[in-house]
């Protein structure tokens, strides 16, 4: 029997957004609840997930770029790298990266790819590595390859920023994806300034587009000063940003929710 994984694409309209952090941290938040969990690099013409969860791009020698086009079997191109965390997680992670070399990305944008392979392969890499859990990190913007991750998912998270040109580019994506009839869409408010009253932009987005918020997220120095060099959550345990990032897991079915994790806001 095929396995019964929750598949979560992570999207954002525009570039920017913090996407590829939010998509690692909680990607990390649910693994160290002691689930298995995949998460692959969809956005295959700018590659970047890699370097957070702390593999170099000269050390991706097996890659998704590998399955589309080469012929590898996908479960071969996945990396485990639970133990490059540098701290103990009760599950395992498994990366399946993007190539960083030029002539692939260069392919990517000459070429494009068989998006339908790429959903095949989901699902098959979903009962190769026994995944509780497998996370998209889409390509910003709308193609053919985002509305196929779009389609097979569960769970759909909007990163959005709170500025006009997102609020424009988020109404389409949600409107797109409840024509998709996604069972589960989910906005998240990323990199708020905290002058921003939170419950007041979660009010102003839901009236906007009729989606749940599932969370609000301030700006965080502390995040920025990381500057990718791994993944906040397991490097700042004890950060406020850091339970924020378990209550969204627990918000969207993810996790169980913490005791404490009704006193957080959005």
């Amino acid at each position: 029997m095929p396995r019964l994984a929750t598949i979560v694409s992570v999207h954002s309209f525009r570039g920017g957004t913090g996407k590829s952090n939010t998509t690692a941290n909680l990607a990390a938040v649910v693994a160290a609840s002691g689930k298995r969990v995949g998460v692959i690099d969809g956005d295959i013409q700018s590659p970047g997930i890699h370097v957070l969860f702390g593999l170099p791009g000269d050390e991706v020698t097996a890659s998704l770029n590998d399955f589309l086009w080469h012929g590898r079997d996908i479960a071969e191109v996945a990396t485990d790298v639970t133990e490059r965390q540098g701290v103990p997680i009760t599950g395992r992670l498994f990366l399946i990266p993007s190539s960083m070399e030029p002539g692939e990305i260069t392919r990517i944008l000459r070429e494009g790819y068989d998006a339908q392979r790429l959903t095949t392969g989901i699902r098959s890499l979903v009962d190769a590595l026994d995944l509780d859990v497998l996370f998209i990190d889409t390509h910003p913007g709308l193609n053919e390859e985002t509305l196929l991750s779009l389609v097979i998912s569960h769970t759909l998270l909007i990163i959005m920023r709170p500025d006009k040109q997102d609020f424009e580019g988020t109404g389409i994506t949600a409107r797109v994806a409840r024509e998709l009839e996604v069972p589960n869409i989910h906005i998240v408010v990323n990199k708020t300034p905290r002058q921003l009253d939170p419950d007041a932009v979660a009010l102003r987005v839901t009236e906007a587009y009729g989606c749940n918020v599932a969370a609000v997220l301030p700006h965080s120095d502390e995040l920025m000063g990381l500057a990718s060099e791994g993944v906040f959550v397991l490097r700042h345990p004890d950060d406020p940003l850091t339970a924020r990032y378990q209550a969204l897991g627990a918000r969207v079915g993810l996790v169980e929710p913490a005791a404490d994790a009704s006193a957080l806001p959005v």
